[in-house]
């Protein structure tokens, strides 16, 4: 397996930037396996939810060759009992109850391990007291975090959380203007990360008669509600375009074509992957809420082997080549026009949604690449590690 990083005679050992480098979207040259021949030690602390993707990264960062301790922080409780209520009225005050006790938890395993890496996935739950203490117990552990949400932005965060950012060493988003807008947070480092695909998930799966009945679709839409996606998907069912959601917190839309079918259910996994693979087209809509310029849909969706029609923007133009490897539109007439045209050329249709799969393998868009180059930088935060004062009062 090789040796630990926590191991390494050299404090100020640091990755060289040729072989680790990023382009603009942190796909392309990938950082060496187990960064070099080092493997690390991990607490991973996280919503580990079977159908989330907190869990697919930690199997990623398992299958790379690195020891993965996970720390559970869900809340197991239906939404309608006293602690669902309770939670749901925490995170709207921005101080969510720890009912896992992972901040208990986080201390006890830095006591007892040799970690090299505390790996916090967003983190709302995990307060600023905790970080500081872990500082103080192991000095050179690197504290790094990680989100694929929008997390400059007041509905994404805690209290917690935003005391906490000047006491992580390095800091992850999926969202390129997060990089700033956490640093002016008081993250001494923060790199943009693509978003990515699990390998043992998102792939092309063949569906026999009775999957193609429950997931079978000429339109497809996986995802949550949102006004103005609703609205280009009434537009094309209007239209005489079938188009099949599925997909939670939908409101029920009694006006809408009898050509839109709501499923209303959310759908994870492996369901999710062949509601994907069922769908001759699968429509990308990225979330205003989150000010999103490409979103986890953008490359699972090809990743699939499956056609993706997207809303244009620089980024998934420059994840995807326009009409080679994906499609995308800026208007719901184009959106209408696009769909038309891709029903009536399956084999055009096919090519494309092929050609996105490659593009994703070829350029690393999985979990296990974009951790690997996550680790390099970690790697390298390390080893010019200088921990930042703790803040007085915590």
């Amino acid at each position: 397996m090789g040796r630990w990083l926590s191991d390494h005679p050299s404090a100020t050992f640091r990755l060289p930037s040729k072989g680790c480098g990023v382009n603009s979207l942190g796909a392309g040259i990938v950082a060496p396996r187990h960064c070099g021949d080092l493997s690390m030690r991990i607490i991973y602390v996280g919503d580990m939810d079977p159908g989330g993707t907190c869990l697919q990264r930690l199997k990623a960062l398992q299958d790379l060759g690195h020891e993965v301790q996970a720390l559970d922080y869900r809340v197991l409780a239906g939404r309608n009992t006293v602690r669902g209520l309770i939670c749901r009225v925490g995170y709207k005050l921005r101080r969510p109850v720890d009912f896992a006790r992972v901040n208990r938890q986080i201390i006890q395993c830095c006591r007892t391990s040799e970690a090299d890496i505390l790996w916090i996935d967003k983190g709302l739950v995990v307060w600023p007291q905790t970080l500081a203490a872990v500082r103080r117990m192991r000095p050179g552990m690197v504290i790094a975090g990680y989100s694929p949400d929008d997390m400059g932005s007041r509905h994404n965060q805690s209290d917690y959380f935003v005391r906490g950012l000047p006491l992580h060493d390095i800091y992850f988003t999926t969202k390129s203007y997060g990089v700033a807008e956490l640093r002016q947070l008081g993250v001494p480092r923060v790199e943009f990360s693509a978003n990515a695909y699990d390998r043992n998930t998102h792939r092309p799966i063949s569906l026999n008669a009775q999957d193609l009945q429950k997931y079978g679709a000429e339109v497809g839409f996986v995802g949550t509600y949102e006004r103005f996606r609703a609205q280009s998907m009434i537009h094309l069912a209007g239209n005489g375009i079938p188009v099949r959601i599925f997909g939670d917190w939908w409101p029920p839309l009694p006006d809408a074509p009898k050509m839109l079918n709501l499923v209303g259910s959310a759908i994870y996994a492996d369901e999710y992957a062949k509601a994907i693979c069922g769908a001759k087209i699968n429509l990308c809509f990225l979330r205003k809420l989150n000010r999103d310029l490409q979103t986890q849909r953008s490359v699972e969706i090809p990743a699939c082997g499956a056609f993706m029609l997207a809303e244009r923007t620089d980024e998934h133009r420059g994840l995807f080549e326009e009409g080679k490897e994906a499609e995308f539109f800026s208007s719901d007439q184009e959106l209408l026009e696009k769909v038309r045209y891709y029903l009536d050329h399956a084999k055009e249709r096919e090519r494309i949604a092929a050609a996105g799969r490659e593009r994703c393998i070829q350029s690393g868009y999985s979990y296990h690449d974009r951790l690997r180059q996550a680790l390099a930088q970690i790697f390298e935060a390390g080893g010019a590690k200088q921990n930042p004062p703790v803040p007085s009062g915590v």
